[in-house]
């Protein structure tokens, strides 16, 4: 019969912790040994582990203290022979089955929110003459996190602040919870970046569409990450139309809007001119598209004389003083 070389390891490691156990390892406590199952994933909530979070059956023993809890939001690994030595010591009837069997023990924790983080460092930055409402941070660490015990309460020191003006970077203590003196305290760096809130489209909008109040929405961005021609006034975006299609969340350019056509090219358009006391009137064609405030050229309908004049309305535009001699 053939036995595999691993086989033969576990029964030598059993035989030997056996024989050291036999030999006065144990805890002193009487009573036949306790047939024990492990726990193969275990969570706690206290600074220690006990017998009874690793195994099932630990009877009496439930309550001994065998290790240390791993720091909130952390876990440890404890393998075969370690848990043997611990089983037999304190009297359980327990082996494993292959040196690859383990115990993983989590400890319970609260998580911070980056946010809030955040927040507490930017409030201690405004004694550094940064603006809090206009800045945000951008952590060198992205996947930072702080955990505190599950039944400690989430609240974050801020220590050792430093910060370069000229670069904007920064540096800092934090410690959670916070007024805990054993609390761990972890070093974080980073940069402050300003923000602005610009208007965008809250839709996607269309050549011809017309932009109304409730097809905006604010949305933060960093300013060194805005063209300069981003529009921030909400007014400047109002009753006008996309120059082509548009999608939604992204910051407005000026060159993307338009007012509205209200002169298409071909269209018949009524030139007026004010002369003194009178207001004269003629057709014409327009030979360009135009928008309110525009300068189009017009084609007189009677002369064919080219007439520029300004879009003042829907098929409306009035000429200027110097071209009121083409409508005649």
């Amino acid at each position: 019969m053939k036995t595999s070389i691993g086989a033969v390891l576990l029964a030598g490691f059993l035989a030997a912790m056996a024989a050291a156990a036999d030999a006065g390892t144990g805890d002193g406590l009487a009573g036949p040994p306790r047939a024990a199952l492990l726990r193969e994933k275990i969570m706690v909530n206290a600074d220690y582990i006990h017998l009874g979070d690793l195994f099932v059956n630990a009877g009496e023993r439930a309550n001994v203290r065998v290790a240390y809890a791993p720091a909130p939001g952390r876990r440890a690994v404890f393998d075969a022979r370690w848990l043997y030595h611990v089983a037999r010591r304190h009297g359980l009837n327990w082996r494993p089955m292959t040196l690859q069997d383990q115990a993983v023990v989590e400890r319970q924790s609260l998580v911070i929110e980056r946010s809030e983080i955040e927040d507490h460092i930017l409030a201690v930055l405004t004694d550094h003459g940064v603006d809090a409402d206009r800045s945000e941070i951008q952590f060198s660490n992205r996947a930072f996190k702080l955990h505190v015990a599950a039944d400690a309460m989430p609240t974050v020191a801020v220590e050792d602040v430093v910060y370069e003006p000229r670069t904007r970077r920064f540096s800092a203590i934090v410690a959670a919870p916070a007024g805990d003196p054993s609390a761990p305290r972890v070093q974080v760096t980073g940069r402050v970046h300003r923000v602005a809130e610009v208007p965008v489209l809250a839709r996607r909008m269309l050549r011809g569409d017309i932009i109304g109040p409730a097809d905006l929405e604010w949305v933060r961005f960093r300013s060194g990450q805005l063209p300069r021609d981003t529009i921030l006034d909400a007014e400047d975006l109002i009753g006008r139309t996309p120059v082509r299609g548009m999608r939604a969340g992204a910051p407005v350019r000026a060159a993307e809007i338009r007012w509205p056509v209200l002169v298409p090219k071909g269209s018949l358009v009524t030139m007026v001119l004010q002369v003194r006391n009178m207001t004269l009137t003629a057709q014409g064609k327009a030979l360009e598209d135009g928008s309110r405030g525009d300068v189009v050229r017009i084609s007189n309908a009677d002369s064919s004389t080219i007439v520029e004049a300004v879009v003042i309305g829907p098929g409306r535009a009035e000429v200027k003083p110097t071209s009121h001699l083409a409508m005649n």
